[in-house]
């Protein structure tokens, strides 16, 4: 990353997803972006995908690859959508079923399920760090009160990005704390 916008320590939403009853997995009703590698990830998987879809899994991604040197392999792709949901989000109950299957099987997660599903709402583009746009426009159907989006990604920016990036950010979300408090009069 070569830069960060400072809305991912200020933008706030529900972010305890598995505990929401509201939102019916919303942020999932358009697909994710997907790098080349992961797609090829999940479909050595296919067989074990196959059932919980109700297609074949290679027909789970659009047929389009862009060249972006943001994504591992160098190119990224989209998944579909089908009956107005990421063809990849479990029908039966909530949530990614790249997921829940990585935890059935005991894999971590993160082999399986695409980085821009684990970050979200972070998201990233050109090297920047910055907040999707559903939750930089305020469609995310749970912002508001709530965690930072920073707070939230963490983690997963840790796993992804490494400990030296998120003791940088951590210094960043301070900072920009004390400036709000600063601007509410709190300080």
């Amino acid at each position: 990353m070569r830069a960060v916008d400072a809305a991912i320590f200020t933008r706030r939403y529900f972010g305890h997803c598995m505990s929401c009853g509201f939102c019916a997995d919303a942020c999932c009703q358009h697909g994710v972006d997907v790098s080349v590698v992961e797609r090829d990830r999940i479909l050595a998987r296919a067989a074990e995908l196959a059932p919980h879809i109700g297609l074949d899994p290679s027909a789970g991604f659009e047929t389009a690859t862009t060249l972006d040197a943001d994504f591992p392999g160098g190119a990224a792709t989209r998944t579909r959508v089908v009956n107005g949901r990421c063809v990849f989000l479990r029908r039966d109950t909530r949530g990614c079923l790249l997921h829940s299957l990585s935890l059935e099987t005991n894999d971590d997660y993160h082999l399986l399920k695409p980085m821009v599903s684990a970050l979200f709402p972070v998201t990233f583009d050109d090297e920047i760090l910055l907040c999707s746009a559903e939750l930089a426009e305020g469609s995310l159907v749970c912002a508001g009160p709530g965690p930072t989006a920073y707070e939230m990604a963490r983690a997963e920016l840790g796993y992804y990005f490494g400990d030296e990036l998120v003791a940088e950010l951590d210094v960043m979300a301070r900072q920009e704390q004390s400036g709000e408090k600063e601007r509410a009069g709190l300080t």
